[in-house]
């Protein structure tokens, strides 16, 4: 008896890396997690990301501060890196997002829709602001 227990343990066993998601299985980017020797920095590497190839849009580049609150939910997983995909914003540039006194720098990357229409943020920038994945969240964003 004891023996068809421990064959049905392997045998469950040996298929857990074929139904593991590939999100799951992919290494992460050397480049993008590198701080350079001798800092003491644990931010987020915030790497610019190229805006959407889109037609051009009517809404005025922000300065610096306060953009407003909006609603977060969990976007790409796959995609590497700290940003937010925001309504609040016109072009791709360097922000934060604050929630319950903690901050986080990220990438604020434009998409269309209101600016009440809600944002999708990183995996990475979640976990660092210790956000629940699966519900909505609202969160401060800010543009440097």
């Amino acid at each position: 008896m004891k023996y068809s227990v421990l064959l049905l343990t392997c045998v469950a066993l040996a298929g857990c890396d074929l139904a593991m998601p590939d999100v799951l299985k992919r290494k992460p980017d050397s480049a993008a997690s590198t701080v350079p020797s001798g800092t003491s920095d644990t931010r987020p590497v915030v790497r610019p990301e190229a805006p959407d190839e889109g037609g051009e849009t009517d809404r005025v580049v922000a300065a610096p501060g306060s953009l407003g609150r909006t609603v977060v939910s969990l976007g790409d997983a796959a995609e590497p890196g700290s940003w937010l995909k925001t309504p609040l914003v016109a072009t791709t540039r360097p922000g934060r997002v604050t929630y319950k006194g903690k901050w986080v720098a990220v990438t604020l990357i434009p998409i269309d829709g209101a600016s009440g229409a809600g944002s999708r943020m990183s995996l990475q920038a979640m976990h660092l602001l210790g956000l629940p994945l699966t519900e909505l969240t609202e969160v401060e964003v800010i543009a440097q």
